[in-house]
């Protein structure tokens, strides 16, 4: 029993001192850990003001480009509302015939469906001058009707003013502009554009199926970017496509660049 005894005791000594060593190696491995920490703080830290020193030079850039090359803008037009004219015309008019002539304005029929849209009449958006602008609504049927038009009618077109060419060059331009900003905020879109696409608005007359297909890629790819840069929900149409990147580039858009 004292030669059992004995054993167990340098035993028990043996497992003493490797639970020091154990123990020296956790105190170690614990200095490490909050030294690693310490460190990933730091990195952490150094990281996110490199982000937002990154996001600002950003949003220099995309600021300078929208004033300089890719201006966008709201620009009034001089149409009234129809209640007006109408309550004018005629002082016996009743308060819900100016709220439905109200409720017509701001609806348009689009693609087979009605479309409510509160700007419709009122603005409409602008981009590289005032004179190249979008409907407000995404109502592009003058440049369908343009199309077929052309189709039946022989001969070189004249007419400069013809809005089907400020829709395509306002596309074209948009189309532009949305790949530039792609490539300065890095953000990948989801729809890709050539540049044989970027031409296509200006190029051959297109069809209802590719210039419709055409808008849409657009649109997602602008929508796209919205979200990248939280731009409010609120404030976004899938129809508008000047109008939805007017809002992303706005000064006010705090998470610009991000």
């Amino acid at each position: 029993d004292t030669e059992g005894l004995l054993r167990i005791k340098e035993e028990n000594q043996k497992h003493y001192r490797r639970a020091q060593r154990h123990q020296e190696k956790k105190e170690k491995i614990q200095r490490l850990n909050r030294k690693l920490r310490d460190l990933v703080e730091k990195k952490t830290f150094d990281l996110k003001i490199q982000y937002e020193h990154l996001a600002s030079l950003r949003r220099v850039h995309i600021l300078e480009l929208t004033s300089v090359i890719f201006p966008i803008e709201e620009v009034k037009t001089s149409m009234r509302d129809p209640a007006d004219v109408s309550s004018e015309s005629d002082n016996a008019m009743t308060s819900s015939t100016v709220s439905k002539l109200a409720e017509a304005r701001r609806t348009t029929y689009l693609s087979g469906r009605w479309v409510c849209d509160d700007h419709n009449g009122d603005t409409s958006i602008s981009i590289t001058g005032p004179w190249i602008t979008l409907p407000n609504n995404g109502d592009y049927s003058a440049y369908y009707n343009w199309v077929e038009e052309k189709k039946t009618t022989q001969g070189p077109d004249m007419e400069h003013n013809n809005p089907a060419h400020t829709i395509s060059a306002a596309l074209c331009y948009a189309t532009q502009f949305v790949n530039t900003l792609s490539l300065i905020l890095d953000v990948n879109l989801p729809k890709k554009l050539c540049n044989r696409q970027v031409n296509e608005f200006c190029g051959e007359n297109l069809s209802r199926h590719r210039f419709t297909r055409a808008v849409k890629k657009l649109n997602a790819n602008i929508l796209h970017l919205c979200f990248s840069q939280h731009v409010n929900l609120d404030l976004l149409h899938p129809l508008h496509t000047l109008r939805n990147l007017m809002y992303l580039v706005s000064p006010d858009t705090e998470n610009l660049g991000r």
